[in-house]
């Protein structure tokens, strides 16, 4: 439940805001995972309020972290098999062009909505990044659009790559599909993404879904097959890491949860009735 007097998320553009706040606190940590030392500005006073209005997310942070973890562990490792474009969907605050040590001629671009764009280049319009940054202002769901000019990129490129941290969940499993079916047929050779399970779903749609449906954007996709779901699109799932098992081997889970860490997993986690995350790692087939 919410209070009536918490701060409300605005646009899908706040959630961005929201997000950033736990990057930030990661790197202010004394031995972080990561370190994000933009996260703190993107963010602001609204990133910092939203978080700490909303219990649920202020008990459950951690996922969070894990997933931005585990993507800069995707990252680096197609960066060394020989990745030459990365295009970052619905990037939002994400600050890897900056934050992570790049190749200077690594092709990096983020698409997202006109209005977190305009924020973001006038937040970081003094810092440099580490790569070849470019910026795209598209509406992901305009197949057309998004065609087109996912083709126009990965012709440039020998190994394309494609992210979308944080976005699948607000899209409908057609649109999903839709997506998929394109990054294949584009030409990009792996996918990073993440991915929650029915029951996790259901869950967030208990305690998070009246932040996240006022800002026009309720969560959605949570596919019964997992990660499996992909197959019929184009893409082999090559690596899952799910974010408890992560956070178990990091020891970053919350005390209540440390007498579950021994458990195995089973083979399809997805399938039980308690709530799983993982991020996922795609190859074309």
């Amino acid at each position: 439940m919410t209070d009536s007097s918490e701060p409300r998320i605005r646009s899908i553009s706040d959630t961005a805001r929201w997000v950033a706040t736990y990057r930030a606190r990661e790197t202010d940590r004394a031995e972080p995972l990561f370190r994000d030392p933009y996260a703190r500005r993107l963010a602001g006073d609204l990133g910092e309020e939203i978080a700490k209005a909303h219990r649920f997310t202020e008990q459950h942070s951690w996922p969070m972290i894990m997933r931005t973890y585990l993507f800069d562990e995707f990252i680096a490792d197609e960066i060394a098999a020989g990745a030459d474009l990365i295009v970052n969907l619905a990037a939002g605050l994400d600050a890897r062009p900056y934050r992570l040590a790049l190749p200077a001629n690594l092709q990096w671009v983020e698409i997202d909505l006109p209005e977190i764009i305009a924020y973001k280049e006038q937040e970081l319009a003094g810092d440099s990044p580490t790569c070849r940054l470019r910026r795209i202002v598209l509406d992901l769901l305009d197949e057309h659009k998004r065609r087109d000019e996912l083709s126009s990129l990965c012709r440039r490129a020998n190994r394309a790559i494609v992210l979308s941290e944080g976005l699948l969940i607000y899209l409908s499993a057609e649109e999903v599909a839709s997506l998929a079916g394109d990054l294949a047929g584009v030409g990009f050779q792996r996918w990073i993404t993440d991915l929650a399970s029915p029951a996790l779903l259901a869950l967030m749609h208990q305690e998070m879904s009246e932040q996240v449906s006022e800002a026009g954007a309720p969560y959605r996709f949570a596919p019964a097959d997992g990660p499996d779901f992909f197959r019929s699109c184009g893409w082999l799932p090559t690596d899952v890491r799910s974010l408890f098992r992560t956070a178990a081997q990091l020891q970053r889970l919350p005390a209540e949860l440390q007498p579950f860490a021994g458990y195995p997993d089973p083979p399809e986690p997805w399938k039980l009735p308690m709530p799983w995350s993982a991020t996922v790692r795609l190859a074309r087939e």
